[in-house]
């Protein structure tokens, strides 16, 4: 969080990603996931380790395994006395005994070893204190001295009640939640304090240091005295030897030698295990001396210094065009080589194939973008229903687009009752821009004005009229605007200017349709923030090709019969007003209208569009969907017949059950040079249905 990494806990336990799409990371305690399964392996196997390590030159006790009890016996006699007798493939201090000189203790010790596993190694004791040294990369980032738990004397008190103060102690608990673990008595205590000739309930001598475990393990019990300054050269080199020829990224190297002032050839000291996923508690919160920041140490060894494993992320809200804008800025990127993810209302999208189907324009389906491993940037259409339930996918953005507000849509949904309250809500996305980043705004819509007061980063206004007061304000103050000139989009900051004719921008339909007109400069602005270069925002712009393949239901074309069939997926008032001018620039001899309502919309607003509509269109057919959306049937038919109650133009109107019977409808009555607008519900199947009687004209 300190590096403005992003995180994602992957699980109830302690698996998390680090960064974002095809710059992600993922750790689970001190493993990342880089660390090999194989390494992984070599180093849960100490014979094995050993022989590597060997083989690098590094100081390891001699030793074998043992088959059995007798065998261990054998190899008790080769090596000679004192060995330490341990599990092939244990971790954590499980089963391992320590200083086994008589025959004895070693079956004691063997029968412990094999409780935690059938393959039992036997090496040389190596006298001295018990060190870690915690190798990240290639480097010591930080070393212990670990004790064994023990207590000390005071003539007064029994074993058990010494125990039962240290444990007192509130760094003490249960398992690895806290620096310190509770010391227990059990068996293997009870077995050590009788090599000492003492029980639970003796009396120590004052002073008389009383040990009951031989491992220094913190697990069971053990402390930790930080060591790290006084690691010498030649011993941190050894242990970073060890750790690369196992193989590991992370790595916790047990050492047993007098002092870390010293190399271990100059003391006789060895390399005893090798350890992947190591505790990391001892270097945090040691029980004497300093923490160390391993946790910087792991991260920087996943991150280079200035990387944040973020990627290019740009979230669209607003009332319309969020869908085309989405799909535009995305098509830009992907100019540029990038592998983009995709959110929008028909779905997630990775590098253009759609991986999820249905309306994805909220948090779940973002997070699946940010998720995805082959995702170079991210481009989300953020609703307001998902913002209203979850809040964003993510904690900042480096753009976002509020293409505009309008009179609102699904007013009175959520206790969102005015304009203001809606915008409010799609404000969210301009307060969590980066303070790098850029907020991209529709300079001709109040309430999108408002909202630069929110944004961390800069602003870049965009509005047709280069004349506008706030235009003309932001380019006099230095900052991006975006606006229409002699038949150009024109990007200007300060006195440099970028035009980029409508005659290339295939989506404007040569600047006869405005609303694709404010579509192109919103996605222009966010590729110009992400710094895309002007050539590809000019080679994006001018491949982008707005049919029912690249951007469904967003006023796509076609030719049926000589007539001009358009299908958009418009359904609120400000839809209306901005498809309206665009069908006034086609000449048509007769413009034929298909029509229903969203029922979760107000009554006011289903009224509105066909008090809108009504004004344009000859001929008018209102459909029933298969989703009435909590009302009666005829319910959204009466509300639009209302609206059409005070038609200027419309003098025919026809209601049919069924989008399809009313599309067919519709294409039966249409002649060359006529005009038909279907305002589809189901877009995908809708579209398949044209294109399908398209195809048999």
């Amino acid at each position: 969080m300190a590096r403005g990494i992003p995180t994602r806990r992957l699980t109830r336990g302690s698996l998390v990603q680090f960064g974002w799409g095809s710059k992600q990371r993922r750790i689970q305690a001190a493993e990342t996931d880089r660390s090999s399964a194989i390494a992984e392996s070599i180093a849960q196997d100490k014979e094995l380790t050993k022989k590597l390590l060997a083989a690098a030159g590094v100081p390891v006790p001699v030793g074998r395994p043992a088959a059995n009890a007798d065998d261990a016996w054998a190899a008790l006699c080769e090596i000679g006395a004192p060995v330490v007798v341990k599990p092939l493939d244990g971790n954590q201090g499980k089963g391992v005994t320590v200083n086994v000189v008589t025959r004895e203790q070693l079956d004691k010790a063997y029968a412990s070893a094999t409780a935690i596993s059938d393959d039992v190694l036997v090496e040389k004791f190596i006298p001295g204190s018990d060190f870690r040294l915690l190798v990240v990369g290639n480097q010591v980032v930080a070393a212990s001295r670990r004790d064994p738990p023990q207590v000390i004397g005071d003539g007064v008190h029994s074993v058990r009640k010494l125990v039962e103060e240290v444990n007192t102690d509130p760094r003490r608990g249960i398992g690895h939640a806290t620096s310190l673990t509770k010391i227990r008595i059990d068996e293997i205590a009870l077995a050590q304090l009788n090599t000492q000739g003492l029980t639970p309930d003796s009396i120590p001598n004052k002073g008389a240091r009383i040990v009951l475990r031989s491992n220094a393990n913190l697990s069971t019990g053990g402390s930790a005295t930080d060591v790290t300054d006084d690691v010498h050269p030649d011993m941190a080199a050894s242990a970073v030897a060890a750790a690369q020829m196992i193989g590991l990224d992370v790595c916790g190297v047990d050492v047993v030698c007098d002092s870390m002032l010293h190399s271990l050839q100059e003391q006789g000291g060895g390399i005893v295990e090798v350890n992947a996923a190591p505790g990391l508690r001892m270097h945090l919160q040691p029980s004497f001396g300093k923490g160390r920041a391993v946790g910087e140490a792991i991260v920087g060894m996943m991150y280079a210094n200035g990387d944040n494993g973020r990627i290019p992320l740009v979230t669209v809200a607003g009332t319309n065009g969020k869908t085309t804008t989405v799909r535009l800025t995305a098509h830009i990127l992907g100019c540029k080589g990038l592998r983009v993810g995709m959110t929008n209302s028909d779905g997630v999208y990775i590098e253009n194939k759609r991986i999820y189907t249905g309306d994805c324009s909220g948090p779940k389906s973002a997070r699946n973008v940010l998720l995805h491993p082959d995702v170079d940037a991210a481009v989300l259409e953020t609703a307001r229903g998902g913002v209203l339930r979850e809040g964003l996918a993510f904690d900042m953005c480096d753009v976002a687009i509020v293409t505009n507000i309008g009179m609102g849509d699904h007013l009175g949904l959520s206790y969102i009752s005015t304009v203001e309250d809606l915008a409010v809500v799609k404000r969210v996305v301009v307060q969590n821009v980066a303070p790098h980043g850029m907020a991209v705004l529709n300079a001709a819509d109040p309430m999108c004005v408002q909202m630069a007061e929110a944004c961390p980063g800069s602003v870049t206004f965009f509005a047709q009229d280069k004349n506008h007061p706030i235009i003309a304000m932001h380019k006099a103050r230095g900052q991006r605007v975006l606006f229409v000139a002699d038949g150009h989009i024109v990007a200007a900051h300060y006195d440099v200017e970028e035009r980029i004719p409508f005659s290339e921008i295939p989506l404007t339909r040569n600047g006869t349709i405005g609303f694709q007109i404010d579509n192109a400069m919103s996605a222009t602005a966010a590729a110009w923030a992400l710094n895309v270069s002007w050539e590809t925002i000019r080679a994006g712009l001018t491949s982008f090709v707005n049919d029912a393949q690249t951007a469904p239901g967003r006023f796509n074309f076609f030719d049926y019969r000589g007539a001009t069939v358009i299908a958009d997926y418009g359904h609120n008032p400000d839809a209306m007003l901005a498809l309206i001018p665009a069908i006034e620039t086609i000449p048509a001899k007769k413009r034929m209208l298909v029509i229903s309502g969203a029922g979760d919309r107000r009554d006011i607003d289903i009224i509105r569009q066909t008090e809108l509509l009504g004004d344009v269109f000859d001929e008018i057919i209102l459909y029933q969907d298969q989703c009435q959306r909590g009302r009666q049937d005829g319910e959204v038919l009466a509300l639009l017949r209302q609206g059409l109650l005070n038609a200027k133009r419309a003098k025919q109107v026809e209601e049919v059950t069924g989008e399809f019977l009313a599309t067919d409808t519709a294409l039966a009555r249409l002649n060359a040079g006529d005009l038909c607008l279907i305002l589809i519900d189901q877009v995908d199947e809708a579209l398949a249905h044209i294109e399908s009687r398209v195809a048999q004209k």
